[in-house]
């Protein structure tokens, strides 16, 4: 069995062709994506970048294992909070006042502009952490069996992964949720529409 789970090499060079970055900015320009993150932050609590972080190890066939990812999410957590979630609120509370100031304007374009790098730098990190494995901690696995629904597959790594979390159970509480969550996976494997 663990043979079957062993990292692929193959499936780990995949995952390197493509950096985080390219691969997020590519699947969230994709028809729905934006919506459905937005809505899977807004109303499930998700942190956004790790939900791509989990779609961009699918997309080589590969999954985070739950211990190993447990470490790194609350750093990547705490940088949220601290950083992009503080940029996000400032941009927002701006929001009315830019409509009648083209100062206020510009000052709320710096700001969206150091929270979408804030956001790069989390996902650069997430990717570190991929590929920095010393060895004695296994990370990522390859995905043993391919999922007959890639959004319930999605949904369980967040929910497996956020077992302490309370924002995680949402997820299987609200249709809108679990819409986006197709809508997300779709983009990732368009053969899920078919099905």
């Amino acid at each position: 069995m663990l043979e079957s789970i062993a990292l692929d090499s193959t499936r780990l060079q995949r995952l390197q062709q493509t950096p985080l970055w390219d691969f997020a900015l590519s699947l969230y320009a994709r028809p729905g994506v934006e919506a459905a993150c937005l809505t899977l932050q807004e109303e499930g609590g998700q942190d956004v970048c790790e939900v791509l972080f989990h779609c961009w190890l699918y997309a080589s066939g590969l999954e985070a294992l739950p211990g190993a990812v447990a470490r790194q999410r609350e750093q990547r957590l705490q940088w949220q909070g601290r950083v992009t979630e503080v940029l996000r609120a400032l941009r927002r509370d701006l929001k009315a006042s830019a409509t009648t100031s083209q100062s206020v304007t510009a000052l709320r374009d710096t700001i969206k502009q150091a929270e979408l790098m804030a956001e790069r730098e989390n996902l650069q990190r997430w990717q570190t952490w991929v590929y920095e494995s010393d060895g004695s901690e296994q990370r990522v696995i390859n995905i043993v069996e391919n999922p007959q629904n890639s959004a319930i597959w999605l949904r369980n790594q967040l929910l497996n992964l956020k077992n302490e979390r309370h924002s995680g159970s949402r997820l299987n509480d609200q249709a809108a949720l679990l819409q986006a969550l197709q809508t997300l996976t779709c983009q990732l494997d368009p053969r899920q529409g078919a099905r």
